[in-house]
């Protein structure tokens, strides 16, 4: 089976984080995000798999190579303009000549593909979308059915109080072959405001799946973190990078990547992640809190519901006030005290 990872876009509500990192390689659970799309893929059984590339594409070729490792095979489309999510499938229009699934390669989920192409293939289906109820609707796409599943209306990124749903589009979608004939050629074409409005008014045989596995949509800060915490509580089916720890009789999660230093009397609150081969200083105390790879956490500091990018480098003393999020490489000078208003 064939399948195709949206991998092109910029990751601009995760910034500064994808400053220097394209957003399917953000670490999540200390793994870059796109593993668990790739991985998931492959335990359904997908074999042939293309990833569209424009924003820092080459760290993520560079990254999965021919998907060898992964166990499948795995092939990219370079965009230098980008094309929008539908015109970027219909470039690869030449590699995608049966049934086939598209899925965000910045998404976090443990989805039942199997079923969903079921789903698709018992209605005789020219596309399917995976549907997820969410609280807040404004960055989703929603969608209204009928009783047999049939798409009879779909509101992109409603405000709250117009949308006449909460089932959320999830970027997850099944397609035949035949969805080419109405994506021009050659030009930004996009699946939620142009394709899928079309293909309501058409009638056609549009349909949709709601699903209860776990999905995330990483679209911004509050969420990226969110996803870490349902990751250390096992709400989702991936294999974290390191070792899951219990702090503080259960009351605490910590994950630490390999290679991870402590010094004395380091104490963790709530669900931290901390990269591989970052050292925490003695007297440290961390909450609620995600640290990338290689980053130097001086003694004595406090850090709280904050996001800190690799290799940065925090003086001893210094106070992260929560919400702060810093990019990778930062250096901040011993007692320091440091908020969302520092822009850091």
């Amino acid at each position: 089976m064939k399948a195709m990872i949206m991998a092109a876009g910029v990751g601009s509500r995760l910034m500064p984080l994808t400053k220097d990192t394209p957003k399917p390689m953000v670490p999540m659970a200390n793994r870059p995000l796109m593993e668990n799309i790739v991985e998931l893929l492959g335990r359904h059984h997908f074999k042939e798999v293309i990833a569209n590339l424009h924003h820092q594409g080459e760290s993520i070729s560079g990254h999965f190579d021919d998907g060898h490792d992964f166990g499948l095979k795995l092939l990219y489309s370079p965009e230098e303009k980008l094309l929008g999510t539908a015109g970027g499938v219909k470039k690869c229009e030449w590699f995608l000549d049966e049934t086939f699934v598209v899925i965000s390669g910045d998404a976090l989920t443990d989805m039942n593909l199997s079923e969903l192409l079921a789903q698709h293939r018992k209605r005789g289906a020219l596309a399917t979308i995976a549907l997820k109820e969410v609280v807040n609707v404004e960055q989703f796409g929603v969608v209204l059915t009928a009783g047999d599943g049939r798409i009879s209306k779909f509101q992109e990124k409603p405000a709250r109080k117009e949308a006449f749903s909460h089932q959320a589009n999830t970027g997850i979608y099944v397609f035949e072959p035949e969805i080419f004939k109405y994506i021009p050629a050659a030009q930004f074409y996009d699946f939620g405001s142009q394709l899928f409005p079309r293909l309501v008014e058409m009638g056609a045989p549009f349909y949709a799946v709601s699903v209860q596995d776990y999905w995330c949509d990483v679209g911004n800060i509050e969420t990226y973190r969110q996803a870490h915490v349902d990751v250390l509580q096992g709400r989702v089916a991936m294999e974290p990078g390191g070792i899951v720890q219990e702090e503080g009789n259960g009351q605490s999660r910590v994950l630490l990547g390999e290679g991870v230093e402590l010094g004395d009397e380091v104490k963790f609150q709530g669900h931290i992640v901390i990269g591989r081969g970052c050292r925490i200083g003695s007297g440290t105390i961390i909450k609620d809190t995600v640290i990338w790879e290689q980053s130097d956490i001086g003694p004595a500091s406090v850090l709280k519901d904050c996001t800190i990018g690799r290799q940065c480098k925090i003086g001893s003393g210094t106070i992260v006030r929560p919400g702060t999020v810093m990019g990778s490489g930062c250096k901040v000078p011993g007692n320091s005290i440091l908020g969302p208003s520092q822009g850091l």
